[in-house]
C-alpha cells in the first residue's frame, strides 16, 4: 500500500514517526519548536503526542 500524499495529518494521531519527514515538520510546526527540538524530545521521552508535548512544555 502506498501513501496518501494527500492525507497530510499522522496516521497514527496518538504517535510521532520521526522516520518521516512530512510527520517531524507536521508535529514541529503544531508544537512550534525546530524539527531537531522534537526529535530530542522524541529520543527522551518516546513517540507518543502527549509524552512529548509535556516534554516540550506545551
Amino acid at each position: 500500500m502506498t501513501d496518501n500524499l494527500q492525507n497530510r495529518g499522522p496516521q497514527d494521531r496518538d504517535r510521532i514517526n520521526t522516520s518521516e519527514k512530512w510527520e517531524v515538520d507536521y508535529w514541529s510546526k503544531k508544537f512550534g519548536v525546530s524539527s531537531e527540538q522534537l526529535k530530542a524530545a522524541v529520543k527522551a521521552v518516546g513517540p507518543m503526542v502527549e509524552d512529548v508535548r509535556k516534554n516540550l512544555g506545551k
